[in-house]
């Protein structure tokens, strides 16, 4: 979702941009209009997460998918391995792919008991020559989140933090690399945002394509080749948005209050359960199951009834998943509760 105060100001500014007689998609990214939109954008991300000066904050094409292949391609430097933590869909993702350009440590794999849980610190087998650690502190797919930040000492942390960024204060400083794609929590798919130390530029590999070079982008102010400049324009409008709201600070506070209530209502019967450990769950990504499975599509088909939509679970795990990204509202939240309930008593 997309906060309906951010879509009405788009709407209003659709045809004439502040008075330039243009859309923004009409903009040239060098004219002045535009740069003055993504100067502000970067400016308002740079205060809502309170990212350090020495952090270089890039708003890239190709989704976060594409970092998978980026990241070593740029932070090898002369070493040869990596570590990665594997948690879920998304980090074997990350782990396939940087294993064309290196030698991959896992750190940790939580598959053997299904993805439903995560490694504590202790668990981490961390190799110090590494030359970074990757994770993913959400799994979006099965709804495993991070209850703390790994300690990695003088190795890089790198995170896939799609899911989480902007839900909650982060401190950036604990991280070499922050890389998130734009479509839960900053604006429209097709953009990927990506916060990286300074000292991390500068070691791309000989073979690493120059638009996967992030000091390319870094030295052309993400302005090397023409931007998606209508999703990094919504995004900064929902940059105002969270300053609007209190900051992340008080979105912190309402996610958890949506987080909590919903599995309330999960654990308060057998109907209804949820597959990962109390410690490692999600506050954006939901996931829960029917007792009786064959009673899924009945609730499904209610929910849509009700303006609940894409409740689905992801097709490798099944059931049902909640996604309660920031623009997702309380009464979002409060209406699905409420549907569990009464499709609960229908069936007594």
């Amino acid at each position: 979702m997309l906060p309906t105060a951010v879509i009405e100001r788009a709407q209003a500014e659709m045809l004439d941009w502040n008075g330039s007689g243009m859309s923004v998609m009409e903009m040239s990214h060098r004219g002045k209009e535009y740069m003055s939109i993504a100067s502000k954008a970067e400016k308002d991300l740079r205060d809502v997460m309170s990212i350090p000066d020495n952090y270089k904050v890039l708003f890239l094409q190709g989704g976060a998918s594409s970092q998978f292949a980026a990241i070593p391609l740029n932070l090898l430097g002369e070493k040869k391995s990596a570590d990665y933590i594997n948690t879920g869909m998304w980090s074997k993702k990350a782990i396939a792919e940087a294993k064309r350009y290196c030698s991959v440590n896992i750190a940790a794999d939580t598959s053997g008991n299904g993805f439903t849980t995560v490694p504590t610190q202790a668990e981490l087998k961390l190799n110090p020559d590494a030359a970074y650690v990757h994770y993913t502190p959400n799994e979006t797919i099965g709804g495993v989140e991070f209850d703390y930040i790994p300690e990695t000492g003088d190795v890089p942390l790198i995170a896939d933090l799609s899911s989480t960024i902007l839900s909650r204060p982060i401190d950036v400083s604990r991280f070499g690399m922050i890389y998130a794609g734009a479509q839960k929590n900053i604006g429209p798919a097709g953009l990927c945002i990506v916060i990286i130390r300074e000292d991390l530029l500068g070691k791309a590999s000989d073979i690493t394509p120059t638009m996967f070079n992030y000091a390319t982008h870094a030295e052309n102010d993400s302005m090397y080749n023409t931007p998606a400049t209508y999703s990094w324009y919504v995004s900064g409008l929902v940059f105002e948005w969270i300053k609007e709201q209190g900051g992340l600070e008080a979105m912190a506070v309402v996610n958890k209050r949506k987080a909590d209530k919903l599995y309330a209502a999960i654990d308060a019967t057998d109907f209804y359960g949820s597959p990962v450990a109390i410690n490692a769950r999600s506050w954006m990504n939901v996931p829960f199951t029917l007792a009786n499975a064959d009673l899924d599509a009945a609730f499904l088909a209610g929910a849509a009834e009700r303006g609940l939509a894409t409740l689905k679970g992801h097709r490798s795990v099944g059931g049902m998943r909640a996604s309660i990204y920031n623009a997702m509202p309380e009464e979002g939240v409060d209406a699905l509760v409420a549907w569990m309930q009464e499709f609960e008593s229908s069936q007594s």
